[in-house]
């Protein structure tokens, strides 16, 4: 009787509330999303938008951001106008030019080449083509300066044995080979050292592009045209190059990107800066790319206004430079 009692008068027990959580099925995608978009405005959006607004203000940021100064559209007429900075557009298109159109002559051959000729150690080789790529840019144009190095340099020894090299009294290649050791930090070189050793890091990473685009077309076309009667060199132009134009858009595209970007090739291989920042670009500035100058502009001559103004004229030079390419190979297709 006294437990019916208490059981009576025990109070009824009041619900749990259930608690809401703000992370739902619906937040929660943009809530794992959210760091991507958090990183890339504080160091992507952020130092864009600022640029745009640095590029129409003069500033010295020793004099902190009280320091700047409206000047409107001046750093782009100054730009525009000045020489150095003509001569390194001119430095950054002899580079792309003769560095680039090789890289693509000598990368779909030899792409094809290993499709058609090697299966075995295909990947092995492809490997050993991909391996500047990925190897430290530094460390390459270290291992060049030595290579052309005036006086103890690989290259200056072999050109030169050749030149010397003697048959009954005669030098029959002096004429092609020089017989003395060439300074390889001459204007009249500078620009060929560094499409030469920019051509040698990009060749094998396009190898691969275009190794990777042949694997997708179909072998029953080699084998009708073989059937037809058609040799390897009338497949390649016939059947390859055609159905490569896809991937050539996009080869060349980047490549017209990253050369008219060029910056650590010729700024280790001329010495990068010297004591005061005069030898940026090498001897008479001959490696001196557009990258280079706006570098020296805003790290040695602490004007980032100009800075900003030569990036957003190279990003301009970029996009209209890419347009030419979309537009030409639309027009082909």
């Amino acid at each position: 009787m006294s437990a019916v009692m208490e059981r009576r008068e025990t109070p009824a027990a009041t619900p749990v509330k259930a608690r809401r959580s703000w992370l739902t099925r619906k937040t929660a995608p943009y809530v794992f999303i959210s760091p991507f978009f958090i990183l890339f405005a504080v160091f992507g959006l952020f130092p864009l938008l600022f640029t745009i607004y640095l590029s129409f203000h003069y500033w010295d940021p020793s004099t902190g951001l009280g320091g700047m100064k409206w000047v409107g559209f001046e750093n782009f007429t100054f730009v525009l106008t000045d020489d150095w900075f003509h001569k390194s557009l001119y430095n950054t298109f002899w580079i792309a030019l003769v560095s680039g159109v090789p890289q693509h002559l000598a990368a779909i051959p030899l792409a094809f080449f290993l499709h058609t000729r090697l299966s075995r150690w295909r990947n092995a080789v492809v490997g050993l083509y991909f391996l500047p790529f990925i190897t430290s840019t530094v460390a390459i144009s270290l291992v060049f300066t030595s290579l052309f190095s005036r006086d103890y340099g690989l290259i200056n020894v072999l050109l030169t044995q050749m030149g010397q090299w003697e048959v009954a009294g005669l030098r029959p290649l002096s004429w092609v080979f020089p017989t003395e050791n060439i300074d390889w930090n001459d204007p009249g070189y500078t620009k060929w050292v560094i499409s030469f050793v920019v051509w040698w890091r990009y060749v094998g990473w396009n190898t691969v592009l275009y190794l990777s685009a042949l694997q997708t077309i179909p072998k029953d076309l080699y084998e009708a045209a073989s059937i037809d009667g058609a040799s390897r060199r009338q497949q390649f132009w016939h059947i390859t190059v055609p159905l490569l134009r896809p991937m050539m858009f996009l080869a060349i595209t980047l490549s017209i990107i990253g050369n008219l970007q060029l910056f650590e090739e010729p700024f280790i291989l001329t010495g990068g800066l010297g004591p005061g920042g005069t030898s940026i670009g090498g001897p008479d500035q001959a490696g001196k790319t557009a990258a280079m100058h706006m570098y020296a502009t805003a790290y040695i001559e602490s004007d980032f206004g100009t800075a900003s103004a030569v990036a957003w004229l190279l990003f301009l030079i970029i996009a209209m430079m890419t347009w030419a390419n979309n537009k030409a190979f639309k027009e082909k297709s």
